[in-house]
């Protein structure tokens, strides 16, 4: 199994859950309000000075899943260049 960590800006919530939502994905947790800087954006840490905030989705799939997972997350980043789109993909072990 795959635990994709996925990090975007707040302005593409909606598209993001839409996207996951339409290839069936169904099994999510998501962190609203997330704060952060990277090398892709400007900062989102929820100030005057840098406004706006990230979200996370942590979504865990079978193996096989993965490939249709990372064309959904392709497509986003093409539909939404500044959507500050960056994903981890991390080996899950087991889930209790």
């Amino acid at each position: 199994m795959k635990m994709f960590v996925i990090v975007y800006s707040d302005s593409v919530d909606e598209a993001a859950l839409s996207a996951f939502k339409e290839a069936e994905i169904r099994g999510y947790t998501k962190w609203k309000e997330a704060y952060g800087e990277g090398t892709e954006t400007e900062p989102k840490l929820g100030t005057h000075y840098w406004p706006g905030t990230n979200n996370v989705l942590a979504v865990v799939v079978e193996d096989e899943r993965v490939p249709a997972i990372r064309e959904v997350i392709e497509k986003l980043k093409l539909e939404h260049p500044k959507g500050g789109i960056k994903t981890f993909i991390l080996q899950v072990e087991d889930i209790i």
